[in-house]
Formats: C-alpha cells, structure tokens, sequence
C-alpha cells in the first residue's frame, strides 16, 4: 500500500451557507478543487479573548496536494475571515479512479 499524499482535503469554514456556496463553486471553476462538501456545523473557539460558540459551514474540498499552496493562496484572497482555517489533511490511500478523476478536473 502507497502511504505517500499525492492528493488531501483541505477543510476551511465560513459565517454563511451563502458565503459557503460562493466560495465552493469559485474553488471548483478555478479547479483548485475537484469537489467541494459543505456542511453546517456548529464552531466553539476562542476569539480576541473570548470563547464564541457559532453557526458555521465547512467546506471539505478535495484536490491533488500539488494544487494545496494555489488553493491556500485562493481561500486566503477571497475569503470573508480575518484569519480562515485553511487545513490540510493527506489522503494516504483512495480509490484510484476516483483519484483519477480528482486529477482530471483540476487540470488547468
């Protein structure tokens, strides 16, 4: 079994579904990503000293790991936070053709 990351989901959360939905079809027509999940969730952090408790929506966006920096650089310029989560975490193993097919539609 191959356990080098040649692909990974990158997950980063938003204040909206809206803004979620945006950023998803930009990632997807940059082809940064493949595909992009969103889902609500409910976010308990710190921020500037106080703990927050909050709506948010996640986006689990999957893309060849050579695409990650293009795709951090992206979620970076055209993100609504301050300081978004941009996370990376490798895919180690996968079905090939559904990694085949990942590769074909971020192809610039």
């Amino acid at each position: 079994m191959n356990t080098e990351a040649t692909h990974c989901i990158v997950l980063t959360t938003t204040a909206s579904e809206e803004e979620a939905e945006r950023l998803a079809l930009q990632i997807v027509d940059a082809r940064l990503g493949a595909c992009v999940q969103v889902h609500a969730l409910k976010s308990v952090y710190r921020w500037e000293g106080e703990v927050c408790a909050e709506a948010e929506w996640q986006l689990a966006i999957k893309t060849p790991q050579a695409r990650f920096d293009a795709l951090a650089q992206f979620i970076a310029a055209h993100h609504g936070y301050e300081t978004p989560e941009i996370v990376q975490i490798p895919i180690t193993a996968g079905s090939a053709a559904y990694l085949r097919w990942v590769d074909e539609q971020t192809r610039a």
